[in-house]
């Protein structure tokens, strides 16, 4: 007789979902996908999870050639993302009571395979809930009983829960009335949920960023014509290759929304004129008006002068953006002085009135939820400095992960917000023997480095002489809070991260309207 071990029952549960999956309307009708997914999960039944790279996936699932570069060629961002769609719609339906299911997390390619436990009330429909947002229905676990005795359990229980919460409902009912209420511009589970509208101008596919948010090709336009850049170097983004394609002239975007309020995010990069150019470019070679309904958002508008050079990513935030009567945002693109106007993509988010949507970035490249159910964008907008990755969990925290990664170095966040106020909060993790130099030797230790340095916000002293591992103390996190920081002309936070002795360093950067 065979003893079948745990993991082998295990691995065969996973390979029976798989088969499930595979076998499903939903995939045979998308044998890329399909591809994909066993791919991904064969992988995984291997052992051989450490091997899932975009770069390996683009080779040996999509035939790219040895000179695949997944900055300019996303189709795996994009497929991931129509394959973790496909997932959610598979388990929506068809696949809805499975005991097991598998999920492929934002920002990653391994696949995941979770137990699911079905809610116990018979005839009751399972909550969806879009993938940004983590689902804030608690599902209870139930056991098996013999079925006399689980119909009157089942009505015991329910007739003592609703005894027993009717009463608790009121009372929270009362303490929400009482307390503050939450930022408008963010939910209790991620960030404020509802239409989105991402554009690429002058792009004829759709992409994926380092976040996996998708950005669709260019549509809704009139006017200008599409421009595509070669420079290859562009500042302050982990997304180059969409700031390579504009729309330039004089132009306009129709876009239909639903009623609400926005916050619109329009991109732009001066890829033309600057120093690699023939003859005169720079500051004043391109000047442009920008109006959305009529209203002007941005005259005189120097991508160059705003940004600080050419070939760096400039992004410009307007909350209290809503549709026109007819259901449509108008945006107008004009050149100034005969000049022609540039953009190279259009965000619409989800927003609330005269507030900015908060931003939460993390020094890696990949976007995380945290513990408190926080969206964390991947690294953006940075200048300089280096990433490191560690292995070695921080104390002082419920939530290492969130600590794992830095920018060390000399460098700087240019972060583009409204004009307002705003609380800044600056996180930092000590590593003292992690934070030390190649040993010379194969064994001997390293020698600590040292982290001395000033933070500066558009010119004033935040923090001076600032040593995270003398401030740690009883716990590895250092958090810094600065309330009432406000956007330089440009509508920028300047973050500069300049080294004393050693280096700079930085985890986490946080910026919350006032």
């Amino acid at each position: 007789m065979t003893i079948e071990t745990i993991e082998s029952t295990e691995l065969e549960a996973r390979r029976a979902e798989l088969q499930a999956l595979l076998q499903s309307q939903h995939f045979t009708r998308a044998p890329k996908l399909a591809s994909l997914l066993a791919y991904l999960c064969e992988k995984v039944f291997a052992d051989e999870a450490h091997q899932i790279k975009e770069y390996s996936i683009g080779l040996e699932v999509f035939h790219r050639g040895a000179s695949f570069d997944q900055d300019s060629d996303s189709i795996v961002r994009v497929e991931a993302n129509r394959l973790r769609r496909r997932l959610a719609e598979y388990y929506a339906e068809e696949g809805s009571s499975h005991p097991l299911q598998i999920t492929i997390p934002l920002g990653q390619y391994v696949p995941r395979f979770e137990p699911h436990v079905q809610q116990s009330a018979e005839n009751e429909p399972l909550s969806i809930v879009p993938a940004s947002s983590p689902s804030p229905v608690v599902r209870t676990s139930s056991r098996r009983w013999f079925v006399i005795a689980a119909l009157a359990l089942l009505i015991l229980a329910l007739s003592g829960a609703w005894l027993h919460f009717r009463p608790l409902r009121q009372s929270r009912t009362l303490v929400q009335e009482n307390e503050p209420p939450l930022m408008p511009a963010e939910s209790q589970f991620g960030p404020p949920v509802g239409q989105e509208v991402r554009i690429l101008a002058g792009a004829a596919r759709s992409f994926v960023d380092h976040a996996g948010k998708l950005w669709s090709a260019d549509r809704g336009y009139s006017g200008g014509t599409a421009a595509k850049s070669t420079v290859q170097n562009i500042w302050r983004t982990q997304d180059p290759w969409f700031y390579r394609t504009s729309r330039q002239g004089n132009f306009r975007y129709d876009i239909p929304l639903n009623k609400g309020i926005y916050e619109l995010r329009l991109h732009f990069a001066e890829m033309t004129f600057g120093p690699e150019s023939s003859g005169s470019g720079g500051e004043g070679s391109r000047i442009m008006t920008v109006r959305a309904n009529g209203k002007a958002l941005l005259a005189h508008f120097d991508v160059v002068t705003d940004a600080g050079a050419g070939r760096t990513a400039d992004v410009k935030v307007f909350p209290d953006i809503a549709p026109a009567a007819d259901g449509l945002l108008h945006l107008e693109f004009s050149g100034e002085d005969g000049k022609e106007a540039t953009l190279s993509a259009i965000e619409i988010l989800p927003g609330a009135r005269h507030h900015m949507r908060p931003v939460r970035l993390l020094t890696r490249q990949s976007p995380y939820y945290s513990n408190e159910s926080q969206w964390w964008s991947p690294d953006n907008y940075f200048e300089g400095g280096q990433l490191a990755t560690y292995t070695t969990p921080v104390s002082g925290t419920d939530d290492p992960e969130l600590y794992e990664t830095e920018r060390w170095g000399n460098f700087s966040y240019a972060i583009p917000v409204s004009p307002g106020k705003y609380t800044l909060t600056l996180r930092f993790a000590t590593r003292h023997r992690d934070w030390g130099r190649p040993p010379s030797g194969g064994h001997e230790e390293k020698d600590e480095v040292a982290h001395v340095f000033n933070v500066f916000c558009n010119g004033k002293v935040l923090l001076q002489n600032f040593n995270p591992a003398k401030e740690a103390r009883q716990s590895d996190v250092v958090i810094r809070k600065i309330v009432g920081i406000e956007p330089n002309a440009q509508g920028k936070l300047l973050l500069e991260f300049a080294p004393v002795d050693g280096y700079a360093t930085v985890t986490g950067i946080e910026v919350v309207s006032l």
